[in-house]
Parts: structure tokens; C-alpha cells; sequence
């Protein structure tokens, strides 16, 4: 993942949202969500009547037997060294380990500045490209196709060409002719990527134009098909990737130009998408997978196929994921798991249909590096199903009963995805139906009774896990809580160290929080919208009773001003607290 991709994403979409919806304060989704599945995914590959046509050709069929791929995330690509974004050191196990898991192909992203001589003949390390060519040959050894890059050196030291033009040039093409010359005996396995998510600036740091941007880097991507189409070996019909300058049709266009001026029947390109940004972070009301959210997924993969694959260009999606789930360094889920797990489970399906390798991002949020194992067992099987099979899902992923008062049935609503229902069971107790449940299409209703044996003796929190089965993928899992008023008490701290609020949430979950001022407008750093992002301005723990009030937050509203926060949670209750920033110190008040 690179820099530019959140930057970009994130500016260009703030300012879509701001001049939309988002200033009338409306929550969007909130007590509609879904859940993680736990069962062994469906062994046969699914038929979809929706696969859209693609040429056949032998560029498109070695990226379709590249599916599905992952990515080594954080490692070779880390700066200054292998271990030191937290990753341990690559081995062979670890490609041992995704082959038996199912994956086809690897990204092995690299950053190779820190590694090379700062001026010319910008020499690499031969200790580094060494280590390099020991973890792209395990790899291989395994059978797996493998995608070897330049990564954040893209905002390292290429970013600069805009006003360092002549040495931005040199070492790139030296960069290039270096690793084309020690992998050129390398199988067909082994893909070069030209360069990861490429941005420019100019001479104050600013990002330059498109059509700024459009050149450096069709001079830079010509360099590199040049370069290594030159260099001997098998290089000259070796895979080579290359990079849009954006997602947008302008983005697409102008590199399937690029690639049908180059001539060449090797060519791939590649794209990146963590999602509908405002949802992939957790901003401005977007808790959900909802419509908008799904609408720009589709059309991106419209965008894709049209620009490429109809016109018989394979696409490699070299990363994707969203930006804040899994997240295993937290107590916390800034996505809620369900939706999350929704956006995961539509995804394989539309690359799919639509012809897209998909590499996996992971940093070490899926697969654990030291144990080899899943973090997430249930969101893991969810995702090697999804390459095959559609899963059902639901509404909800939590149904929430309150501590007191009446329990009621209740109704959760079915995504069938083309799949059927089968049935339902929570631990050793399989659900009858027409007694215990009624199935109307979509529509699944728990009986009074039932919700309350799913309760149980109703201790705050996790009660109980529903399983719905359907006839294909994954089942879906409801959580069964529950959950009485959330309190929350008076507190004081400084701009330097947040303000912890002490908060009982009594197996509530937290959604979302909104920031205003009295006059309405949006307080905090996200200043165009009420809806402060999760995690970057309110950090709650539920193992700590808090939520924090970050000192980016704090820092960022107005001295003197009094401003009210509204916490929504999944169970659809809400708190209301007023903070006042006074020079660096700060006070807060429960309603």
C-alpha cells in the first residue's frame, strides 16, 4: 500500500462528499450490519450466468492462473529494513504455508532506495538483491507466480521527476536494468511491475496535474518496457505490469493507451481499490455497506473490464482490502466485522465475473507471520470461498436484546446472493422451523421464544452465535448480545494526551461518533463533515470502560467553544457529551 493511494482517495472523495449529503448530519445504516463465517468453503467453483465475455489469449491466461494472490506486505518493502515494520524475516515456510492455503501467486513488493547508491550509477546493494532473488526463487519453488516491483521509492525519490527530471530518470532506468539483469534467467512465473501507486509533486510539495503526472510516468513505464525488453533472457516475453496514474476513466484510458502504443502482447495492467473510502475508513456516516458503497465497487470493476479486459488486456488487482479491518493491534473494529466481511464476499464475486486477478493486501492483519496461521479463522475462510462461491450474508450481524424489559421477535433480513437458505442451529441446537423460526423469501423471523433461549441468562455482551446456512459458501453468524444503557461520566485532559471518557458500554458496540458545534457545523479534523473518522478522533476500548478523544481531535476544535459529541452504537442508542477546549486543557460533560 502506498501514501499516495490514501492521499488521493481520500482528497478526491472528501470533496465529492462534502458538496452531497454529508453536512445534513443524517446517519446512514446505522442497526443494519452482517457477520465472520466459520465453515469449510464450497469445494466446487460456482457458475455465474453474469461472467461477463473476455478474448483468450496467453497474457490474458497467465493472470487468470495467477488467481488468487497475496501480497508480502510491509517486509521488503519496509524502510529502512526487512523486520522493521514489524514483520519477521521472510521464509520459506511462509510460501509453504499460502500455497497449501490456496493462493496461486504472490506480490513481492520491494523499496530499493536505502539499498542503492544515492548518485550515479545508483549501485544496489548486491546483499540486498541477493536477499531479494533468495525470497522470489522460494517462492517459485513453490509453484507460485510472483510480481516483483519498485514500491515506496515511488514517494521516496521518483515522486521528485516533476523538478529532478535527469536523475529521477537515471536511476530508475538504473534501478530497472539492475533487476532485469540479475532475474532475467527466471522463469515465466516471475512478472515485473514497473513502479507502485506513482505520484509527483512540484518544487513546494504540491501533487502536479494529471497531465503532468500522465507524462512522467509514460516516460517512465517506456523506460522500463525498454529496459528490460533489451536485457536478454527470457525478459523479452517476461510479464510486465503497468500503473494508471488513477482509477478514473481519464486514469484507465490513458494507460490503455499507453499500452496499445507499446505493441506488445505481454502487457498487464494493474490497479489498486481499498473501497469507498469514507466506509473503508469509517467516516462521515458510511458504517455500512450500503448502496453507495457497493455502486463504487461496481464501477470500478466496470471501468476495468471495458478499458482492458474487453479489449483483451489482463488485469492485476495488486492490491486491495479495506483500510481499517482486520485490524488484530486494536480491541476495537472500526468496521464492524459484518459489513466488512460483506464488502470482502462482493468483491471476489465481482472480480470474478469480470475477469480481475486480486492480490490480497496484508501487512500481517491476515496471516500471522511467526505461527502461520489465520488471525481471523472465520474471515479467512470467508475469502478462499469467495474465490470460488458466492456466501450469503444478512442485515445484521448482532442482534441486540435489552437487559430489561420484553424480548420480542424479531425479523433479521437475508442477502441470498444466489443461494438458498438452509437452515439454522446455534452450538448443538438446530432451529425447526415453523416452531422456532419462519422463513418469508428474505425475511427471517426468530420467535419471541427463540430470542430469548439465544439469550440465556443474559449477561451483558456476546450471549450466544447464530449460524444460517445457505446452500452454497460460507454460513453467516449473528451475534446474539446483550446490552443495557451505555453511561458515561464526567472527565478532564490536554490536547497533548486526549481526554479518556469513562464509558460503561454494557455490551453496547460503538458505530460511529458525530461532532458539532452549536451552530451545526462539523468539529474536528474532518471539518467537512460532522461524522469524525473512527479510530483517528475517538478511540474507544471496551476493555479499558473508555472512549479517548484523540489529541488530533482535540487539537483540531476551537478554543472556548463548547462542542457535542453524539456516540450512535450498533444497538441504536446513542450518548450525548459536551467537550470544551481551554488553551491545552480539557473538560467533558456527560448529558
Amino acid at each position: 500500500m502506498g501514501h499516495a493511494q490514501r492521499r488521493r482517495t481520500r482528497r478526491r472523495l472528501a470533496t465529492v462528499i462534502a458538496s452531497v449529503t454529508l453536512l445534513t448530519g443524517t446517519v446512514l445504516g446505522i442497526g443494519t450490519l452482517p457477520a465472520s463465517a466459520s465453515a469449510a468453503p464450497d469445494s466446487t467453483t460456482q457458475s455465474d450466468s453474469t461472467t461477463l465475455p473476455a478474448p483468450d489469449n496467453p497474457a490474458m491466461d497467465t493472470v487468470a492462473a495467477m488467481q488468487p494472490s497475496w501480497n508480502l506486505g510491509n517486509t521488503l518493502d519496509a524502510i529502512p529494513t526487512e523486520t522493521s515494520w514489524g514483520n519477521p524475516l521472510v521464509t520459506k515456510q511462509l510460501f509453504d504455508t499460502l500455497k497449501a492455503q490456496g493462493f496461486r501467486s504472490v506480490r513481492i513488493p520491494v523499496t530499493w532506495s536505502g539499498h542503492q547508491s544515492a548518485t550515479a550509477p545508483y549501485a544496489i546493494d548486491p546483499a540486498w538483491m541477493a536477499r531479494v532473488k533468495q525470497v522470489v526463487d522460494w517462492a517459485i519453488q513453490d509453484g507460485l507466480y510472483v510480481d516483483l516491483n519498485v514500491h515506496h521509492d515511488s514517494w521516496q525519490w521518483i515522486e521528485y521527476m516533476p523538478t529532478d527530471h535527469d536523475n529521477v530518470l537515471a536511476c530508475f532506468k538504473a534501478t530497472w536494468t539492475q533487476i532485469a539483469a540479475e532475474f532475467k534467467d527466471e522463469p515465466h512465473k516471475l512478472l515485473f511491475e514497473s513502479v507502485n501507486e506513482p505520484q509527483f509533486k512540484d518544487a513546494s510539495g504540491a501533487s502536479v496535474s494529471d497531465a503532468v503526472s500522465e507524462q512522467c510516468l509514460d516516460e517512465l513505464q517506456t523506460a522500463f518496457f525498454t529496459i528490460v525488453r533489451h536485457s536478454g533472457g527470457r525478459n523479452d516475453t517476461r510479464g510486465l505490469i503497468l500503473f494508471p496514474i488513477n482509477n478514473d476513466q481519464s486514469g484507465l484510458d490513458g494507460l490503455a493507451a499507453e499500452i496499445a502504443s507499446l505493441h506488445d502482447p505481454y502487457l498487464v495492467a494493474t490497479i489498486h481499490n481499498y473501497g469507498f473510502w469514507p466506509f473503508t475508513v469509517n467516516i462521515a456516516g458510511y458504517d455500512t455497506f450500503n448502496a453507495q458503497v457497493q455502486q463504487d465497487m461496481l464501477d470500478l470493476f466496470s471501468r476495468a473490464y471495458n478499458a482492458f479486459v474487453a479489449k483483451g488486456v489482463p488485469v492485476y488487482m495488486g492490491e486491495y482490502g479495506t483500510f481499517k479491518y482486520p485490524d488484530y493491534t486494536h480491541d476495537y473494529n472500526a468496521i464492524e466485522p459484518g459489513e466488512g466481511d460483506k464488502f470482502f464476499e462482493m468483491f471476489a464475486y465481482e472480480a470474478r465475473i469480470n475477469h480481475v486477478t486480486t492480490a490480497l493486501w496484508d501487512p500481517g492483519n491476515f496471516l500471522n507471520r511467526s505461527t502461520f496461521q489465520p488471525r481471523d479463522p472465520a474471515l479467512w475462510t470467508l475469502i478462499q470461498s469467495s474465490w470460488k462461491t458466492r456466501s450469503g450474508t444478512a442485515s445484521t450481524d448482532q442482534l441486540f436484546v435489552p437487559k430489561s424489559g420484553p424480548i420480542t421477535a424479531r425479523t433479521i433480513g437475508l442477502n441470498l446472493d444466489g443461494t438458498t437458505f438452509k437452515g439454522l442451529s446455534a452450538g448443538d441446537w438446530s432451529l425447526v422451523k415453523g416452531r422456532d423460526y419462519a422463513i418469508d423469501g428474505d425475511q427471517l423471523t426468530l420467535t419471541a421464544a427463540t430470542v430469548a433461549r439465544l439469550a440465556g441468562n443474559q449477561a451483558y455482551g456476546v450471549d450466544s452465535t447464530l449460524t444460517v446456512r445457505f446452500s452454497r459458501g460460507v454460513p453467516w453468524t449473528v451475534n446474539v448480545l446483550t446490552n443495557g444503557p451505555v453511561t458515561q461520566a464526567d472527565a478532564t485532559g490536554d490536547t497533548t494526551a486526549g481526554l479518556a471518557i469513562p464509558t460503561q458500554f454494557n455490551g453496547d458496540v460503538p458505530a460511529e461518533m458525530e461532532a458539532k458545534y452549536a451552530d451545526g457545523s462539523g468539529a474536528g479534523p474532518a471539518s467537512w463533515t460532522t461524522y469524525q473518522e473512527f479510530g483517528v478522533s475517538f478511540v474507544p476500548s471496551a476493555s479499558g470502560n473508555t472512549i479517548t478523544m484523540t489529541p488530533a481531535f482535540l487539537q483540531a476544535i476551537k478554543d472556548g467553544v463548547p462542542v457535542t459529541l453524539t456516540f450512535y452504537y450498533w444497538s441504536g442508542a446513542t450518548t450525548t457529551y459536551t467537550v470544551t477546549k481551554t488553551g491545552t486543557t480539557v473538560t467533558g460533560s456527560h448529558a
